[in-house]
């Protein structure tokens, strides 16, 4: 028998845009790997499970393509990005000497309402694991980075990740869904935590740099897969 299933791209009509919708469905299918890195993303395809003009989806593939989540190939089109091994070591060193320095600075001036804002995204890290929500790990995950840039002041800092933050999410949605990674990741922040909460500076800069360290083997392995 036919499939009668509706496809799980396809929009309902309510109050927000198409191109917001429609950006939001294909933002969410490449982050869950619905689409896989570098494959092809034909408009006429994603314009029938869409239910979409195509005006709508260029518009869609050029903003996903500013986030870092789509790449035009020539003689191809657009696909889902594929980063090379030497971009996500980049990616993965400024992201270690951002996140391990705003660390240090959170160590030695966050406040007790600071404390409690990273305790609680940290929670809400392990609730989203715990109800294997990946979207929820991602959304805590952010907060509890953004809290701790808060915290140490360093918001110059935090305006440069968020420039990278398409990147940077599609790499952790990867990560995040390895085995194991419900439990070594949200170790790994809770020692950040525990050296910030301690008021040790190098312990927090050192836990930081070890869980970037960790997530970048992880990233590269699955890049060469």
């Amino acid at each position: 028998m036919p499939d009668t299933q509706p496809d799980a791209l396809l929009i309902d009509r309510p109050a927000k845009t198409l191109r917001q919708l429609a950006l939001e469905k294909m933002r969410e299918a490449i982050l869950t790997m619905k689409f896989r890195p570098g494959e092809r993303l034909v408009e006429r395809a994603l314009c029938e499970r869409l239910g979409v003009s195509r005006s709508v989806v260029r518009e869609v593939l050029r903003h996903l393509e500013s986030e870092g989540l789509v790449e035009t190939i020539p003689n191809h089109g657009p696909a889902v990005a594929a980063p090379e091994p030497a971009k996500i070591a980049q990616i993965y060193e400024l992201r270690s000497m951002l996140e391990a320095l705003a660390a240090r600075h959170c160590a030695a001036r966050a406040t007790p309402e600071d404390l409690n804002a990273l305790r609680a995204a940290l929670e809400e890290v392990r609730e989203g694991y715990a109800s294997a929500d990946p979207f929820a790990v991602l959304a805590a995950t952010a907060n509890f980075y953004e809290t701790m840039f808060r915290a140490a002041g360093r918001l110059v800092a935090w305006e440069l990740l968020v420039s990278l933050n398409g990147r940077i999410t599609h790499l952790r949605a990867r990560t995040i869904s390895t085995s194991g990674r419900d439990r070594e990741g949200v170790a790994e922040m809770q020692a950040i935590l525990d050296a910030i909460e301690a008021r040790d500076p190098d312990a927090a800069e050192a836990a930081s740099v070890r869980h970037l360290q960790n997530a970048l083997t992880l990233a590269l392995n699955q890049s060469q897969a």
